[in-house]
């Protein structure tokens, strides 16, 4: 009975002895980049759907063939394994599993690692332009970019969008809201003639990007969600961005139809302040009646 208590024991002992922080870390770490492997389809980063699959997602010689790291190596971090993590390479395992922002900053915190480009607020919405966008109220007023991601907005904005802060990350996207269930579908009077040149402006916006994971991933999720995006694709219409007229119904307002202009913030069409303004005075005076807070 001594002998089994005396070799027992240890291993009791043992299984309830907490884990070094750095350990504990590197665990977190490994649990962390399966999750964000598994929810990735091979077709959403270009690659084709091969073979049988036993788990959902990427498997690990994908992520390392992405990322240009040996797939050793790459087990081993998902192992949790005491092993030395370049920036550089976390840098292109971020990239190769789309990780957003905040993401992207948890990967590198888990890895103890400074970020060698660190995702701080985009360059392009400086203070002036957050001033402009406040300014341009009773009016609504956005910062959008060539994917139609929204990047920021006053408040009146989202009394026509919606509350974009109560949004995942990845869905603060005007042709994701204008083609799956949402507020800004709903207002829109005009959605399908809107939804056309919306998907004909960024396949044009997409020839200058079209390698880029951010980009091919959100094709492939607007193909799987919407029948209706997937026809307008297929039609390949190409239409260069500009202005024009857009009606929006909103509920406990009405019927606003407004201009919209846009101003670009850079030498290149990429990210533009797009500013709505009303066309008539009936607009004019309901556009003070937008909600701020929904």
């Amino acid at each position: 009975m001594s002998l089994t208590t005396a070799a027992t024991a240890p291993v009791a002992s043992a299984a309830h002895t907490p884990l070094a922080p750095a350990e504990a870390r590197r665990h977190e770490l490994a649990a962390f980049l399966r999750s964000r492997r598994e929810r990735i389809a091979p077709d959403q980063v270009g690659l084709p759907m091969t073979g049988r699959r036993r788990t959902p997602g990427l498997r690990r010689e994908e992520v390392a063939q992405l990322a240009a790291v040996g797939v050793t190596w790459y087990t081993w971090l998902e192992q949790g394994r005491d092993i030395q993590v370049s920036t550089q390479v976390l840098d292109a395992v971020a990239r190769a599993l789309l990780l957003d922002p905040s993401e992207r900053a948890h990967l590198f915190t888990l890895a103890a690692a400074e970020d060698p480009a660190p995702v701080v607020e985009c360059p392009t919405i400086t203070p002036s332009v957050r001033l402009v966008l406040d300014r341009m109220a009773p009016y609504p007023a956005g910062v959008v970019n060539s994917r139609y991601d929204v990047l920021a907005y006053n408040p009146q904005y989202t009394g026509i969008v919606g509350d974009l802060d109560a949004l995942p990350y990845e869905d603060r996207n005007l042709l994701w809201l204008a083609f799956t269930p949402s507020r800004f579908r709903e207002v829109l009077v005009d959605h399908e003639s809107e939804r056309e040149l919306m998907v004909a402006r960024f396949r044009s916006a997409m020839a200058d990007h079209s390698a880029e994971p951010a980009w091919k991933a959100l094709l492939c999720r607007l193909r799987k969600a919407s029948p209706d995006f997937e026809a307008a694709w297929q039609r390949h219409d190409v239409q260069r961005p500009g202005n024009g007229l857009k009606r929006f119904h909103v509920p406990g307002v009405g019927l606003l139809r407004c201009d919209y202009t846009s101003f670009w913030l850079g030498p290149r069409q990429g990210p533009r302040l797009i500013a709505y303004t009303p066309r008539d005075e009936e607009t004019r005076e309901l556009m003070s009646r937008l909600p701020t807070r929904l």
